[in-house]
């Protein structure tokens, strides 16, 4: 699967967008993650796995658990993607501006 693919595959999921919301926040364990989001630990770890994957979150190790973030490489295609879409809307929007303008 393509990079894309995976990434929008990783946040297709209801509770994988809960936890990278939550991420985006702060940095949390995957403990934190699971008090706060009503599945296992071992669920999140998955969860956390599949994000990883897709390149949306890291982890560094800090003592014996490890901490998860957002990974600002990784957003980089998403916002390009998304970017490529408002581009294409405002330089639409533009011309119809213009061309009521010319009538």
């Amino acid at each position: 699967m393509a990079y894309e693919g995976r990434l929008f595959a990783a946040l297709a999921d209801p509770t994988r967008r809960a936890i990278f919301e939550r991420l985006a926040e702060r940095r949390h364990s995957v403990a934190e993650l699971a008090r706060a989001v009503p599945v296992s630990q071992p669920a999140i770890s998955q969860h956390l796995k599949v994000l990883k994957e897709a390149r949306l979150v890291r982890d560094e190790p800090d003592g014996a658990r490890r901490i998860y973030s957002i990974d600002p490489k990784g957003l980089g295609p998403l916002r390009r993607w998304l970017d490529r879409f408002w581009d294409d809307q405002l330089a639409a929007f533009t011309v119809a501006v213009e061309d009521k303008d010319d009538q």
